[in-house]
């Protein structure tokens, strides 16, 4: 595959980014800039690292206890190949595909970029839409404000109708 991500960082473990143990990719460069953001480092397109991304399936590859892999931000959505061609990875590997964007699943398609489409077929979750900070809302699971969905996307593509998954 050997392709480069502009990332902010990883975290190896977590259980609080979808459901499961999880590795996670915080990528970066996002134009949302929510006011209240929990990543707001993330945001500077000039910032970050570059990832290869067959050293992080190899980190992914060594550790058994994983259910899968979340792409966070920034926006995923800016670098839509390169994650596509990691969750294609990714699934080869039995595991799945949790995506956060701050673009609703409608604007993703209104876009109708095959690139964007690649990444949203590899997606087996999507949790879409901005950070409101007056949505906000603690008790919620996976997601920082109400107006945000939580999509099955294999339900979803096998319905051609959103699909939650809450």
């Amino acid at each position: 595959m050997d392709c480069k991500l502009k990332i902010c960082g990883v975290i190896p473990e977590s259980i609080v980014d979808g459901k499961g143990f999880r590795y996670v990719i915080f990528t970066q460069g996002c134009p949302h800039h929510c006011p209240g953001c929990h990543n707001p480092q993330t945001h500077d397109f000039n910032a970050g690292k570059w990832a290869d991304t067959d050293k992080i399936i190899d980190e992914i590859s060594e550790n058994p206890l994983l259910k899968g892999v979340t792409f966070s931000g920034g926006e995923p959505f800016c670098q839509p190949k390169p994650l596509s061609l990691l969750a294609k990875t990714i699934h080869q590997k039995k595991l799945d595909v949790t995506v956060f964007t701050g673009f609703t699943y409608e604007e993703l398609i209104k876009k109708n970029d095959t690139d964007i489409n690649a990444l949203l077929d590899e997606t087996d979750i999507l949790i879409d839409g901005p950070f409101i900070q007056k949505e906000k809302d603690l008790t919620l699971t996976f997601k920082g404000s109400r107006n945000q969905r939580i999509i099955d996307m294999k339900k979803t593509r096998k319905f051609g109708k959103i699909v939650l998954d809450e």
